[in-house]
């Protein structure tokens, strides 16, 4: 992944960016949801290093999800 995370501020930002492999788009938002990332005390949110501000993990799933079109597998079940 050679883009620099730092630019993305929210996971829409991801799923929407012309330029990216959905491939990439799937493995950078699928790392944002990881619990490695999970807010102390905070469950449903994510702080991914390359962000600012933690995120919504139902914004990263939604991000997924936008992902999935007619000619791709769905990320999530």
């Amino acid at each position: 992944m050679s883009q620099p995370f730092a630019r993305y501020l929210h996971p829409f930002d991801v799923a929407h960016h012309p330029s990216l492999e959905p491939e990439v788009k799937r493995a950078i938002l699928a790392s944002w949801a990881s619990d490695r990332h999970t807010v102390e005390n905070q469950p449903a949110m994510r702080q991914p290093p390359e962000l600012k501000g933690p995120v919504s993990v139902d914004n990263v799933f939604a991000a997924l999800r936008s992902l999935v079109g007619p000619d791709s597998q769905p990320t999530l079940q």
